[in-house]
């Protein structure tokens, strides 16, 4: 068995698990990359979402100016593609991270790819929350903050679960992307040692594991969502 393995999917074998180039290597580049932006995306991401909520004109605090440039700041980030957003914002990435080549610079660019999506579906979830429940905690003197954390996070945390399973689904798609421009991970391997170097078993084993990746992630959100559902 190993021997008919080993002479129909020599590449793969040839690459290995470990060393710089590995499976192992790339998958282990990908979590890297998918978990890190996902932090910081998703700080940003629920913040300005949060953000848009309570300064529209029916939030707790409304504030027009503060809920029209937050919303031209997802609006635009939307709007740019990804490969076009790595090269806009390299300046910013060379800055701190003091390269713009691997997976940690990839960080930036990944997280500003991800948060404008994240924030805009943060913003659709809170505001489908009942407002008769934020009147009700306002009537038994809840401050804002209450309402923050024990209406909107608590009342929508399924919700908000499940469109973090497909904001990190978007995200392991971005990673393959920025591997195709040298941040590395399987994104490199499927397409840049596979594809590009007539590796077929290589190009399929890279795609199988990013696939195994998104099930993990699709599975796992949503049991989150279901335990969390009132």
């Amino acid at each position: 068995m190993f021997n008919w393995f080993n002479l129909h999917f020599q590449n793969i074998m040839m690459l290995g698990w470990g060393g710089d180039s590995g499976f192992g290597t790339a998958l282990s580049q990908t979590l890297y990359m998918t978990i890190g932006s996902a932090l910081i995306g998703g700080i940003l991401g629920l913040s300005f979402g949060l953000g848009l909520v309570l300064t529209a004109a029916s939030g707790l605090t409304p504030h027009a100016r503060w809920f029209k440039i937050l919303d031209f700041c997802v609006s635009v980030g939307r709007a740019i593609p990804f490969i076009i957003m790595v090269v806009v914002i390299s300046p910013l990435t060379q800055l701190i991270t003091q390269t713009t080549i691997g997976p940690t610079a990839a960080l930036i660019p990944l997280a500003f790819g991800i948060f404008p999506f994240f924030a805009r579906q943060v913003q659709v979830v809170l505001l489908s929350i009942d407002p008769g429940k934020i009147e009700a905690a306002q009537s038994y003197g809840a401050t804002n903050w209450d309402i923050i954390w024990d209406v909107y996070l608590r009342e929508g945390r399924a919700e908000l679960i499940r469109i973090s399973t497909v904001s990190l689904i978007s995200l392991v798609g971005l990673t393959a992307m920025a591997g195709v421009i040298g941040a590395g991970g399987l994104g490199t391997t499927a397409i840049v040692t596979g594809y590009q170097r007539f590796q077929p078993d290589v190009m399929w084993l890279a795609t199988i594991l990013l696939l195994t990746l998104i099930l993990i992630i699709q599975f796992s959100g949503d049991y989150l969502a279901r335990k969390f559902q009132h």
